[in-house]
């Protein structure tokens, strides 16, 4: 059989100097961490789309801003997989089986208990791309772990602001 044709027949396993466990372990922690972001994904938009209130139009934005952020990780972190050997998330079902954030289906939730809780998931998920990177590193996959830096970086600035909006704001006697 000609190198050309057993390319074509071969599974679903790009040509990696990685190890075999490497890929594996890689592999299982950013597939885990992707099941994460669209669960947030997916909770961050609902609360965009359910958002009432005094302060709505600023909470629907910054929702609508951070949802945008959180699906524009999807691609590079799914294609990571793949550049490693890796095979990522196929499905709706295998992302319900995977995520470790706790989805939402109240029918009503209070405008600051949705930004509470969104900072508690996100504080989850940078907690999560820590120890990402740490698997990571030890594998050597350099690319990855400056991928995650980055992705922390723009976790936590999630955290802050939603933080920040969930601060009640302090009126002075004077």
């Amino acid at each position: 059989m000609s190198k050309a044709k057993e390319l074509q027949i071969r599974p679903l396993k790009t040509p990696t100097d990685l190890s075999p466990k490497a890929t594996k372990d890689i592999s299982g922690s950013m597939n885990a961490i992707l099941a994460d972001i669209f669960a947030i994904y997916l909770k961050t938009k609902n609360f965009h789309w359910h958002m009432s209130g005094p302060h709505f139009r600023d909470y629907h934005l910054l929702l609508d801003e951070q949802s945008e952020q959180l699906y524009s990780m999807t691609d590079p972190i799914a294609e990571r997989v793949r550049k490693i050997g890796g095979v990522t998330i196929r499905s709706i079902g295998q992302i319900s089986k995977m995520q470790r954030i706790s989805d939402n289906n109240a029918e009503y939730v209070e405008p600051l208990d949705m930004l509470a809780e969104l900072c508690e998931d996100n504080k989850m998920l940078a907690s999560e791309f820590r120890k990402a990177h740490e698997v990571c590193a030890e594998h050597g996959d350099y690319s990855t772990t400056s991928l995650i830096e980055n992705w922390i970086d723009e976790t936590e600035r999630r955290v802050w602001f939603l933080f920040e909006a969930c601060r009640e704001a302090k009126t002075s006697g004077h």
